[in-house]
C-alpha cells in the first residue's frame, strides 16, 4: 500500500481541526466527529489547545482510502495562528503534498496568502479545499475569484457549490457530460503539456474525460495545477470528493526500502516519563528496534549516535508499536536522548548525506522578544530548566540567558505566543511567570571591511596562537559564511585531523561570538574569512584558538563598522473608501511607508512597509478606525537600517569587545 504524507494548511478558524476530524470519520477512523467548541478532536489533544480551540502543536493522524489497493495518509494537522508559524515550517520539511483550506465566508486571508507562496516555493503539490459553503455569508463564486488574484492563477475548480449559505449546501463534482468544464479544463492543462496542446489544437474524441484527470494528476504533482474543492467539514458536504482527489490527485511519498536508511526529525516532545520522543519521516530503507544510528543537524555529517528502543509507527489514527519503520512512513522513535527538530537520522557506520529533506528557513525568524519573570524569585532555575524543555520542541524560542541580571528572554511571533508560554508553563510545571514589556529583535549588518590580527608572542595575547580574520558585508539573507584563506602549512593539524576540522571549529566559534554584535544584536549576512593561522606544536592547543578568536573577530568588526537593522513588514489594508483619510493618517504615525492605493469600487486597498515594532499597535487600531469592516494583511519582507540613534541589546556573558574583562573571565574558568 503506499504511503501519503499530508498537511492540513490554513489561516486560523479556516475550519482545519474540524475538516480532520471529518475525514478521520468519513474514512472509518472515528465513530463520532469530534468538536473544537467541545474540546474533543483527535488533535488537538493539549488542555490548552482545548481551552483556547486553536490548534498550537503539530499533530499526526492517520488512515487508509480507497481499500486495500488504496494509500495510507500520514495527516499533519498544523496550526493557523501566525504566531505558531514554526510548527509549520518544520512539518511542511516532510511533506509529500498538502490540502490548503480556505473559508467559503471570509475568503483569502494573510496567512492563507503566506502559506500558498510557501508551497508553490517547495513545489509541495496542493488541493485547495473551500470550506463552510454552509454558513451564512458563504460566496464560492467570490472566493474562486480570490484564489485566482491572489493565491494562484492555477487553480482548477473541480464542481460547483448548490444552496451556499444553507444547511442543503452540497458540492456538486463535473462529469465527464459537462462540456463546459471539459473544455475549460483541457486549455488549461495544455498550456503546460505540449502533447496535450497538439491533441486539443487537433480536436477530436483524443482528450477523454479520463486522458485530462491522468494529465491533471499529473501537473498537481508537479506543483503546476491546483485542483480546487468545496464543503463543509460541519455536514460532510464534499468530503467523499475530497478524499479521492487525495488518492487520485497528490503523490505517494517515494523512498526505497532496500536503500540506507535515512529519515528527518520534524518533531520532538516529552513522554508520561520524561524521555525525549523524536517523531521522523523515514526518507529510504528501514530503521528497526535496538538498531544503532546516528543523528544530528545536516551540516555536522558526523553527529551522535544512540540506540532505538521504541518505535511507534501511525495507522489508522494512531501510533502503534512496531518492530521497524520504513521508508515513506512516519513514526515516534525512542532512545535518542539528544535528538534536536531539523536533525538527520542514517545508519551508524554510514556517511551523512542529504536526506532528501527540504530545509528550513522559508517563514521570517520570530522578530520579538521579552524577559520572562517568574513570580517567586526562588523559582528561577526551575523557570530556566522548563523554558530549556520547551526550546528542544520549539527551537525557534531562542533562550537569551543574562547570569549577571539574573533574567532569562525568549523570542516570539506574537502576543498570543506569550499568553500560551504563560500557561504552558503554569500547567505542565506549575510555574507562575509575568513578562517584561515586548520588544523588537534587530539585526546588525557590517557597514564596510574589517581586519585584525593577534600574532603569537605579541604584548596582551596571552594565548599560544595566532588568528587573523578578515569581516565583510555579504548579500542579504546569505547568513555568516566562514572560509579559510591562511596557507596550510600554519593550521595545527596534529591538534585537527584536517584543515576541514580546523575550520569547522574556528567557524563556530565565529558563528557564537557574532550572536551578539558591536550593538549586542546578532550580526548577519557577512562572510568571516581566516586569514592568518599560526602555532608553536606541541603547546598550541585547540582551546588556544577558541578563546582568541572572539577577540580578533570583534576588532575586525569594530573596523568594519555594523549597522542596526529592524524587521519590516509588508502590510496590505483594504478599508471603506470613506475612512482612507484617517488609515493613512494613521500609517504615518506608525512610521509606515506607504508603497500604493488602489480602488475598488466602495473600497480602498492600501499597500507598503511598516516597522514589525508597530503591527501590534496597527492591528489593534483598524477595527475602530474602518467600523470594524478593514482587512489588514502583513508578512515579513526584510530588514532595513533603523532610522535614527540605533537601539542596543543589553550583552551576556564573556564580552570579547571588553579585552580586560574577556581575559579575566577566561582566567576565572581556568
Amino acid at each position: 500500500m503506499r504511503t501519503l504524507n499530508l498537511g492540513i494548511l490554513a489561516h486560523v478558524d479556516a475550519g482545519k481541526t474540524s475538516l480532520t476530524e471529518r475525514l478521520l470519520h468519513a474514512a472509518g477512523v472515528i465513530d463520532e466527529v469530534g468538536s473544537v467548541d467541545d474540546g474533543n478532536t483527535q488533535t488537538d489533544t493539549l488542555a490548552l489547545e482545548r481551552r483556547r480551540g486553536i490548534t498550537i502543536k503539530s499533530a499526526v493522524v492517520s488512515f487508509t482510502v480507497g481499500g486495500a489497493d488504496g494509500v495510507t495518509v500520514n495527516l499533519i494537522d498544523t496550526p493557523g495562528h501566525p504566531d505558531f508559524i514554526a510548527e509549520v515550517e518544520r512539518a511542511l520539511g516532510v511533506l509529500d503534498g498538502a490540502v490548503l483550506v480556505v473559508s467559503a465566508v471570509e475568503g483569502v486571508q494573510a496567512q492563507t496568502r503566506v502559506l500558498m507562496r510557501t508551497l508553490r516555493r517547495l513545489r509541495i503539490p496542493a488541493i485547495i479545499f473551500v470550506n463552510k459553503i454552509d454558513r451564512s455569508g458563504a460566496d464560492p463564486g467570490r472566493v474562486l475569484r480570490a484564489v485566482a488574484e491572489r493565491l494562484t492563477p492555477d487553480a482548477v475548480p473541480l464542481g460547483a457549490v448548490r444552496a451556499p449559505g444553507t444547511r442543503a449546501a452540497a458540492f456538486v463534482p463535473y462529469g465527464p457530460r459537462d462540456a463546459a468544464f471539459l473544455s475549460g479544463l483541457a486549455e488549461t492543462l495544455a498550456e503546460r503539456d505540449d502533447a496535450l496542446l497538439a491533441a486539443y489544437v487537433a480536436g477530436g474524441p483524443a482528450l477523454s474525460h479520463g486522458r485530462l484527470r491522468r494529465a491533471l494528476a499529473d501537473q498537481t504533482a508537479r506543483a503546476r495545477a491546483y485542483p480546487v474543492l468545496f464543503g463543509s467539514a460541519i455536514t460532510g458536504a464534499g468530503t467523499d470528493a475530497l478524499l479521492a482527489g487525495i488518492e487520485e490527485l497528490l503523490p505517494a511519498a517515494e523512498g526505497d526500502a532496500g536503500a540506507p536508511a535515512s529519515g528527518t526529525v520534524f518533531k520532538v516532545e516529552r513522554g508520561p516519563a520524561g524521555e525525549r520522543v523524536a517523531y521522523v519521516r523515514a526518507r529510504s530503507g528501514t530503521f528497526r528496534v535496538r538498531e544503532r544510528v546516528r543523528f544530528g543537524p545536516p551540516e555536522q555529517p558526523e553527529g551522535r549516535e544512540g540506540r532505538i528502543t521504541a518505535i511507534r509507527v501511525f495507522d489508522r489514527g494512531g501510533a502503534g508499536p512496531r518492530a521497524a519503520l520504513t521508508a515513506g512512513r512516519i513514526g515516534t522513535v525512542l532512545g535518542l536522548p539528544e535528538a534536536r527538530i531539523g536533525d538527520e537520522i542514517r545508519e551508524a557506520g554510514r556517511p551523512g548525506p542529504a536526506s532528501g529533506a527540504r530545509g528550513g528557513g522559508w517563514f521570517a525568524p520570530p522578530s520579538l522578544e521579552t524577559v520572562v519573570v517568574p513570580r517567586r524569585p526562588a523559582e528561577r532555575g526551575a523557570l530556566r530548566a522548563a523554558l530549556a524543555e520547551l526550546a528542544e520542541q520549539d527551537p525557534l524560542i531562542a533562550l537569551r540567558q543574562d547570569d549577571e541580571r539574573q533574567e532569562i528572554s525568549v523570542s516570539l511571533y506574537g502576543e498570543v505566543q506569550k499568553e500560551v508560554l504563560q500557561a504552558t508553563l503554569a500547567a505542565d510545571h506549575g510555574l507562575e511567570v509575568t513578562f517584561r514589556e515586548t520588544t523588537t529583535i534587530c539585526v546588525e549588518r557590517p557597514a564596510a571591511a574589517g581586519e585584525a590580527v593577534e600574532l603569537l608572542g605579541q604584548d596582551g595575547n596571552p594565548f599560544v596562537a595566532t588568528v587573523g580574520l578578515r569581516v565583510e558585508p555579504a548579500p542579504p539573507g546569505s547568513g555568516v559564511a566562514f572560509r579559510v584563506d591562511a596557507p596550510l602549512g600554519s593550521l595545527p593539524l596534529y591538534v585537527y585531523k584536517s584543515a576541514g576540522e580546523l575550520a569547522e571549529a574556528i567557524g563556530g566559534t565565529v558563528r557564537e561570538t557574532l550572536r551578539q554584535g558591536l550593538r549586542g544584536w546578532e550580526v548577519v549576512d557577512c562572510a568571516v574569512t581566516l586569514t592568518r593561522s599560526g602555532y608553536v606544536s606541541p603547546a598550541s592547543t585547540a582551546r588556544d584558538f577558541r578563546l582568541l578568536t572572539p577577540l580578533v573577530l570583534m576588532s575586525a568588526l569594530r573596523r568594519a563598522g555594523t549597522v542596526v537593522c529592524e524587521p519590516v513588514h509588508r502590510f496590505h489594508l483594504e478599508v471603506p473608501a470613506d475612512t482612507v483619510a484617517q488609515a493613512v493618517a494613521v500609517l504615518g504615525r506608525l512610521r509606515a511607508v506607504h508603497g500604493g492605493t488602489a480602488w475598488r469600487g466602495a473600497w480602498c486597498e492600501l499597500e507598503g512597509d511598516i516597522p514589525a515594532a508597530e503591527i501590534h499597535r496597527l492591528e489593534r487600531q483598524v477595527p475602530a478606525l474602518t467600523r470594524g469592516e478593514g482587512v489588514l494583511e502583513t508578512s515579513f519582507d526584510r530588514y532595513r537600517p533603523v532610522r535614527g540613534p540605533a537601539p542596543v541589546r543589553r550583552r551576556h556573558g564573556r564580552d570579547p569587545l571588553d579585552r580586560e574583562q574577556y581575559l579575566l573571565h577566561v582566567a576565572r574558568r581556568v
